[in-house]
């Protein structure tokens, strides 16, 4: 290339454009402005944090005492909560990893019905939650002196109550996907989260305010932490709780599922099975 030519390229490109970074910044804007996950995710994990926190603050300087008395109590909330997130996040991984390597609709070309992919992801999610939180809970012991096994029997209705809590969770996160594509792949760990201020993990129900109590009694979780407390505290079973657990679990998968299939079935005719994917 003559040199005059070359100068003129210079001249035409410089090495550093405000117009261009301008442009790339616009572009990553549209982007963002269009998809509402995205934009949700932004200013999500700061507010969580501040409400989460206020909440155990709050607890915490009018409660020490009641505190002090169960030994274990943060230890248990902390593992049990795990299992809730594991739960969800193993089917939502799950099927993010499909999405991801564009095999979705590769599978569904076989005989695989989605009842039976669903059943896969539930053990997938099952798999995922014991190889994680048993280990931790094992470590707990000579750790801190605690042993998630304590609470004896009542220790399996909790975890089979936030394990199905969590898997329904994760189907809905699947119709999101599926109905907003990739967009809305940051859902799978930001959802949980926001139960966690209305679960009353760390905190009695109580604590909430008075309208934010229904809320958290209409959901699974809240039921099983504060049937989680009861017998750590006082050393008694509320089956009450355990009742309304397995009663709103119920209500959720059902729920839950027939927003799955419904978004399913409309990616299927939208062709988006084929199409979606990183």
């Amino acid at each position: 290339m003559p040199p005059s030519d070359a100068a003129v390229l210079v001249h035409a490109n410089p090495a550093f454009s405000l117009r261009r970074v301008g442009a790339m910044v616009l572009r990553y804007w549209y982007l963002l402005r269009g998809s509402w996950p995205r934009f949700l995710e932004l200013a999500y994990w700061p507010t969580m944090q501040m409400i989460l926190w206020g909440y155990i603050n709050q607890f915490m300087a009018t409660s020490s005492a009641w505190v002090a008395q169960g030994a274990g109590v943060l230890v248990s909330a902390v593992l049990l909560w795990d299992v809730l997130f594991r739960g969800q996040l193993g089917v939502s991984v799950s099927f993010l990893e499909e999405m991801w390597s564009r095999n979705l609709g590769h599978l569904f070309v076989s005989p695989l019905r989605p009842s039976e992919w669903v059943a896969a992801l539930f053990g997938m999610s099952l798999i995922r939650t014991v190889i994680g939180v048993v280990p931790a809970a094992l470590l707990a012991i000579p750790l801190f002196g605690y042993s998630l096994f304590d609470l004896g029997l009542p220790l399996a209705g909790f975890f089979a109550n936030l394990i199905v809590f969590g898997w329904s969770l994760g189907l809905v996160i699947v119709a999101l996907i599926l109905r907003y594509g990739m967009g809305a792949e940051g859902l799978a760990w930001i959802v949980v989260f926001m139960l966690a201020p209305v679960s009353a993990v760390y905190y009695p129900v109580g604590v909430l305010p008075g309208w934010l109590q229904w809320v958290a009694l209409s959901l699974p979780s809240a039921h099983v932490f504060e049937g989680m407390r009861a017998i750590l505290f006082d050393g008694t079973m509320r089956w009450d709780h355990l009742a309304w657990a397995v009663g709103l679990n119920a209500l959720f998968m059902g729920l839950c599922s027939a927003a799955f299939l419904y978004s399913f079935h409309q990616a299927r005719v939208r062709g988006a099975l084929l199409q979606t994917g990183e």
